[in-house]
């Protein structure tokens, strides 16, 4: 594998005609759910801006907090799959040349303060909602974070016997 990268390979330049399961979700999602309402809805609760760092867009926070429900990202897993994926990037309005990716305690303290003010439940219902009334039925995902584990090299001991513990 070698470090240039082509223009194949580059998402914008990309000449890809077919759109994946993914994209045309996202699409269909972006269209159908009502963005301004639920913003709306949350704003009284979102944090002002002080004399600080500004809060991230209420409506980016909404959005990544839709991308965890719907594939199941973790805090974590949300803020890598954000550095790691074009298409979430896009769909939530970052610009890595612009824009801060928010870390996994900011996506965390935003899902607190949905649950804190019972918001969670109102906006999927909202949400909800809408989609009945197109006719359309939503099912979570699952994006599964791989993880490596380092795990013993061999079951069996020093005197060459498997270990009943580590063998089932």
């Amino acid at each position: 594998m070698s470090g240039q990268i082509t223009f194949a390979e580059e998402p914008s330049l990309s000449r890809r005609r077919k759109q994946t399961k993914r994209e045309r979700f996202l699409a269909e999602m972006d269209a159908v759910v009502p963005w301004a309402r639920l913003v709306a809805l949350i704003e009284p609760h979102y944090p002002k801006g002080g004399s600080g760092r500004k809060p991230m867009p209420l409506e980016r926070m909404l959005r990544i907090h839709f991308l965890q429900q719907w594939f199941g990202y973790s805090d974590p897993g949300m803020e890598e799959a954000l550095y790691e994926v074009p298409l979430l990037r896009q769909f939530v309005g970052i610009d890595l040349g612009r824009d801060f990716v928010p870390d996994e305690t900011t996506i965390l303290k935003f899902r607190r303060l949905l649950e804190r003010h019972a918001l969670a439940q109102a906006i999927f219902a909202e949400v909800q909602s809408v989609l009945q009334e197109k006719g359309l039925l939503l099912q979570e995902g699952k994006t599964v974070d791989a993880t490596l584990i380092h795990a013993p090299s061999s079951t069996k001991n020093r005197d060459r016997k498997r270990d009943p513990e580590t063998c089932l």
